[in-house]
Protein backbone atom coordinates (compact mmCIF):
# COMPACT_ATOMS: atom_id res chain seq x y z
CA UNK A 1 0.00 0.00 0.00
CA UNK A 2 2.72 2.47 0.40
CA UNK A 3 5.02 4.29 -1.71
CA UNK A 4 8.60 5.66 -1.92
CA UNK A 5 8.98 9.01 -3.57
CA UNK A 6 12.24 10.46 -4.87
CA UNK A 7 11.13 14.02 -3.77
CA UNK A 8 8.49 16.37 -2.18
CA UNK A 9 6.82 17.04 -5.83
CA UNK A 10 3.80 19.33 -6.00
CA UNK A 11 1.26 16.81 -5.19
CA UNK A 12 3.11 16.05 -1.95
CA UNK A 13 4.10 19.80 -1.26
CA UNK A 14 0.30 20.17 -1.29
CA UNK A 15 -0.40 17.75 1.18
CA UNK A 16 2.35 18.43 3.12
CA UNK A 17 0.98 22.29 3.37
CA UNK A 18 -3.00 21.45 3.69
CA UNK A 19 -1.72 19.68 6.97
CA UNK A 20 -2.56 21.46 10.18
CA UNK A 21 -0.57 19.06 12.27
CA UNK A 22 2.21 16.88 12.03
CA UNK A 23 4.61 15.09 14.13
CA UNK A 24 8.55 15.44 14.84
CA UNK A 25 9.83 12.16 16.27
CA UNK A 26 13.89 11.84 17.20
CA UNK A 27 16.11 9.94 19.40
CA UNK A 28 19.57 9.68 21.33
CA UNK A 29 22.16 7.77 20.97
CA UNK A 30 21.94 6.06 24.23
CA UNK A 31 19.90 2.86 24.31
CA UNK A 32 18.43 4.14 27.49
CA UNK A 33 17.70 7.47 26.37
CA UNK A 34 14.05 8.94 25.96
CA UNK A 35 12.33 8.55 22.33
CA UNK A 36 10.84 11.91 21.80
CA UNK A 37 7.97 12.70 19.50
CA UNK A 38 6.26 16.25 19.32
CA UNK A 39 3.28 17.76 17.76
CA UNK A 40 3.50 20.95 16.02
CA UNK A 41 1.12 22.84 14.80
CA UNK A 42 1.01 27.21 13.94
CA UNK A 43 1.76 27.25 10.52
CA UNK A 44 5.05 26.34 11.58
CA UNK A 45 6.10 23.92 8.35
CA UNK A 46 7.86 25.01 4.88
CA UNK A 47 8.91 23.03 1.97
CA UNK A 48 12.16 24.89 0.68
CA UNK A 49 13.26 22.59 -2.01
CA UNK A 50 12.34 19.18 -3.19
CA UNK A 51 14.53 17.71 -0.45
CA UNK A 52 14.54 20.05 2.61
CA UNK A 53 11.92 21.45 4.78
CA UNK A 54 12.15 23.40 7.57
CA UNK A 55 10.16 23.78 10.66
CA UNK A 56 9.82 26.85 12.82
CA UNK A 57 10.52 25.84 16.46
CA UNK A 58 9.00 27.77 19.19
CA UNK A 59 9.59 28.42 23.00
CA UNK A 60 8.90 25.11 24.84
CA UNK A 61 9.15 23.66 27.98
CA UNK A 62 11.39 20.74 26.39
CA UNK A 63 14.56 20.80 24.44
CA UNK A 64 14.31 17.45 23.12
CA UNK A 65 14.65 17.70 19.37
CA UNK A 66 17.34 20.49 19.62
CA UNK A 67 19.36 18.01 21.54
CA UNK A 68 19.02 14.91 19.95
CA UNK A 69 19.77 16.63 16.22
CA UNK A 70 22.67 17.84 17.83
CA UNK A 71 23.76 14.47 19.06
CA UNK A 72 22.71 12.71 15.84
CA UNK A 73 20.62 14.39 13.28
CA UNK A 74 18.08 11.66 12.96
CA UNK A 75 14.74 12.53 12.56
CA UNK A 76 11.03 11.83 10.80
CA UNK A 77 8.43 14.08 10.25
CA UNK A 78 5.04 12.52 9.92
CA UNK A 79 1.41 14.00 8.03
CA UNK A 80 -1.62 12.33 9.05
CA UNK A 81 -4.83 13.55 7.09
CA UNK A 82 -7.36 14.16 9.68
CA UNK A 83 -9.74 15.38 6.72
CA UNK A 84 -10.53 14.41 3.16
CA UNK A 85 -8.56 11.15 1.78
CA UNK A 86 -6.38 9.03 4.29
CA UNK A 87 -2.98 9.21 3.97
CA UNK A 88 0.28 9.10 6.10
CA UNK A 89 3.09 10.91 4.70
CA UNK A 90 6.53 10.45 6.60
CA UNK A 91 9.78 12.69 5.62
CA UNK A 92 13.10 10.92 7.02
CA UNK A 93 15.97 12.97 7.40
CA UNK A 94 18.76 14.63 9.06
CA UNK A 95 17.90 17.57 10.61
CA UNK A 96 20.14 20.75 12.12
CA UNK A 97 19.41 23.26 14.58
CA UNK A 98 19.75 26.83 13.49
CA UNK A 99 19.35 29.35 16.32
CA UNK A 100 18.41 33.11 16.19
CA UNK A 101 21.20 34.37 16.75
CA UNK A 102 23.42 32.07 14.13
CA UNK A 103 24.17 34.16 10.65
CA UNK A 104 22.34 31.75 8.89
CA UNK A 105 18.82 32.81 10.68
CA UNK A 106 18.86 35.64 8.29
CA UNK A 107 18.21 33.38 5.15
CA UNK A 108 14.95 31.97 7.18
CA UNK A 109 13.55 35.52 8.37
CA UNK A 110 10.42 35.31 5.86
CA UNK A 111 9.63 32.40 7.65
CA UNK A 112 9.60 33.46 11.01
CA UNK A 113 6.14 35.50 13.51
CA UNK A 114 7.16 38.95 14.21
CA UNK A 115 6.87 38.14 18.34
CA UNK A 116 9.76 36.77 20.14
CA UNK A 117 8.67 33.12 20.36
CA UNK A 118 11.07 31.92 17.91
CA UNK A 119 13.73 29.33 19.86
CA UNK A 120 14.98 27.95 17.10
CA UNK A 121 14.14 26.49 12.92
CA UNK A 122 14.63 23.03 12.63
CA UNK A 123 16.44 22.21 9.05
CA UNK A 124 15.74 18.81 7.50
CA UNK A 125 17.55 17.32 4.45
CA UNK A 126 14.85 14.75 3.38
CA UNK A 127 16.43 11.39 2.54
CA UNK A 128 13.18 9.22 2.75
CA UNK A 129 10.08 10.36 1.28
CA UNK A 130 7.02 7.29 2.31
CA UNK A 131 3.75 7.36 2.91
CA UNK A 132 1.24 4.75 3.62
CA UNK A 133 -2.28 4.15 4.02
CA UNK A 134 -3.42 6.27 6.60
CA UNK A 135 -7.08 4.37 6.82
CA UNK A 136 -6.82 3.94 11.08
CA UNK A 137 -6.25 7.59 10.98
CA UNK A 138 -9.99 9.20 12.42
CA UNK A 139 -11.63 11.94 10.70
CA UNK A 140 -11.56 15.75 12.86
CA UNK A 141 -12.87 18.90 11.73
CA UNK A 142 -10.60 21.74 12.46
CA UNK A 143 -11.96 24.52 14.27
CA UNK A 144 -8.97 26.84 15.20
CA UNK A 145 -6.08 27.24 16.78
CA UNK A 146 -5.55 27.93 20.52
CA UNK A 147 -5.32 31.33 21.74
CA UNK A 148 -2.98 29.50 25.12
CA UNK A 149 0.44 29.48 23.39
CA UNK A 150 0.19 33.22 21.66
CA UNK A 151 -0.96 34.73 25.22
CA UNK A 152 1.51 33.21 26.99
CA UNK A 153 4.09 34.33 25.08
CA UNK A 154 2.62 38.40 25.25
CA UNK A 155 2.92 37.27 29.03
CA UNK A 156 6.31 36.24 28.96
CA UNK A 157 7.30 39.17 26.53
CA UNK A 158 5.64 41.66 28.62
CA UNK A 159 7.95 40.55 31.96
CA UNK A 160 10.95 40.00 29.49
CA UNK A 161 10.37 36.32 31.02
CA UNK A 162 11.25 34.13 27.86
CA UNK A 163 14.72 34.57 27.92
CA UNK A 164 14.68 33.65 31.65
CA UNK A 165 12.55 30.94 31.16
CA UNK A 166 14.77 29.20 28.29
CA UNK A 167 17.46 29.67 30.48
CA UNK A 168 15.69 27.46 32.95
CA UNK A 169 13.81 24.76 30.31
CA UNK A 170 15.81 24.41 27.39
CA UNK A 171 19.46 24.47 28.13
CA UNK A 172 19.85 20.41 28.55
CA UNK A 173 17.48 17.20 27.46
CA UNK A 174 15.46 15.47 30.03
CA UNK A 175 18.98 12.91 29.10
CA UNK A 176 21.07 15.41 29.98
CA UNK A 177 22.21 15.90 26.44
CA UNK A 178 23.30 19.75 25.45
CA UNK A 179 19.97 21.87 24.52
CA UNK A 180 19.75 25.68 23.35
CA UNK A 181 24.06 26.62 22.46
CA UNK A 182 22.69 30.10 23.57
CA UNK A 183 21.69 29.16 26.80
CA UNK A 184 24.79 27.31 27.66
CA UNK A 185 26.43 30.74 26.90
CA UNK A 186 25.06 33.00 29.13
CA UNK A 187 23.44 30.97 32.01
CA UNK A 188 25.48 31.73 35.41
Amino acid sequence: MGKSYSEIDDNLRRFIEAQRMFFVATAPLAADGHVNVSPKGLDALHVLAPKRVLYVDFVGSGVETIAHLRENSRIVLMFCAFEGPPKILRLHGSGRVVEPLDSEMVEYDRYLPVDHSVRSVIVVDVTRIHDSCGFGVPLYDFRGQRSQYSDWVKKKEAAEGLVDYQKQKNAASIDGLAGLHWVAETKT
